[in-house]
């Protein structure tokens, strides 16, 4: 890219509201509702660096040369505890003649194809909802919609809801799902926040640097061989639940090593001088959902065009080969 983007941050705050209620006010009802005691996010350590085309990296700065230089490096520490997630009320049929029909079936690399065939909701909003992961999306004019969602529990329920209370609700087993490791980002809106997972020393935008512009594939995920990230959610619908899940077949794997993970914020028109709010969902070494939640105060629109690399949102994988 032709553009170099300046960085002209002076500082960034990061916080994190102390129960999961008061955020999730914010999203649908139908969302989970337990609260979950949480340390707030501490801002330290704010990097500014120089100007220079994305992706390419001085040779003098040896300390964050696997860095963008793009971008202005943050680190935050937090702690977490487990969170209990409550399935939502599961929406009825809207009459015989306009009933929701939806199927869930397992697929390769611990995923699950939804089926949604709804004759009376063509090209209509639809809100997706499986074990506190949400994202929302548009029908097919003739009422239909295949989507492929990661699974965050074996016995894994989906329920489908429309904006005037029809929905459906499906369940599948998904028996490989403790064979992964999962990290969802979520959010509302256009917030320009991205996942990046790089593996086993990757570079940026080199083999091994999983991120929406290089997905991966589940079926490489299946064998061993790495992880994928799934994008989930169509942005043009009105404030759009978004989300992005790495997953990485930790108990598969015949490589050992550390996977670097990295929540980006680009500022955009949209995001500038506000706040963005956002929440993790975690699953690793087979074991219970984790929840955190984030409130990131994106710096004035001056800086539009910018990144913010906001590390220690998630914890790096430590993959021990099988």
């Amino acid at each position: 890219m032709d553009r170099k983007f300046t960085v002209r941050i002076a500082a960034i705050t990061l916080c994190v509201a102390l129960g999961i209620g008061a955020f999730m006010q914010s999203w649908p009802a139908s969302s989970p509702n337990h609260a979950a005691k949480q340390a707030p996010l501490v801002l330290s350590d704010v990097q500014e660096v120089s100007s220079s085309p994305r992706g390419v990296v001085p040779a003098d700065m040896p300390v964050i040369a696997s860095l963008p230089d793009h971008i202005v490096a943050a680190s935050v520490s937090s702690t977490v505890e487990p969170l209990d997630i409550v399935i939502p009320e599961t929406p009825t049929d809207t009459g015989f003649a306009c009933n929701v029909a939806m199927t869930a079936t397992p697929i390769a690399g611990a995923m699950m194809n939804i089926d949604v065939t709804a004759p009376c909701h063509g090209s209509e909003r639809i809100t997706l909802h499986h074990n506190g992961l949400m994202f929302t999306t548009l029908m097919q004019p003739d009422g239909t919609l295949s989507v492929d969602i990661p699974a965050l529990t074996v016995q894994a329920l989906v329920i489908a809801s429309f904006l005037d209370g029809g929905g459906a609700v499906a369940m599948a087993e998904v028996s490989s799902v403790p064979f992964y490791d999962r990290v969802v980002l979520q959010w509302r809106g256009d917030a320009g926040l991205q996942l990046h997972a790089r593996e086993f020393d990757a570079e940026y935008f080199a083999d091994g640097h999983i991120w929406h512009g290089a997905g991966g594939d589940p079926t490489r995920a299946a064998t061993g061989h790495g992880g994928f990230l799934t994008a989930l959610g169509t942005s043009d619908t009105p404030d759009a639940l978004m989300a992005e899940v790495y997953t990485f077949p930790t108990r598969m794997t015949d490589v050992a090593g550390t996977v670097a993970l990295t929540v980006e914020a680009e500022i955009l028109a949209s995001n500038c001088d506000s706040s963005v709010e956002a929440q993790t969902l975690e699953i690793r070494n087979g074991g219970t959902l984790t929840s955190k939640e984030l409130t990131i105060d994106v710096p004035g629109c001056d800086t539009v065009g910018d990144f913010l690399l906001l590390k220690n949102i998630v914890e790096d994988l430590t993959i021990a080969a099988k």
